[in-house]
């Protein structure tokens, strides 16, 4: 199940997805350059929600089999 960093950052990504395209329907190059670093910002946070995610699960499996 995805944390809120790896939903936030889809969330993130999909608002410079729609920045990007608004710019490219008005020709605001600056609102197209934010939209771009928007879409990049969500995707670091998302790939940092999965690998702490799967840190966590790593943890929670390595306490699974001490206990056995």
């Amino acid at each position: 199940m995805p944390n809120q960093d790896e939903v936030k950052g889809k969330l993130e990504q999909a608002k410079g997805k729609v920045k990007q395209g608004v710019g490219e329907l008005t020709g605001d190059q600056r609102l197209k350059d934010e939209g771009a670093a928007d879409e990049v910002a969500g995707d670091v946070r998302e790939k940092v929600g999965t690998a702490k995610r799967k840190v966590g699960e790593a943890v929670e499996d390595l306490g699974e089999r001490i206990k056995r």
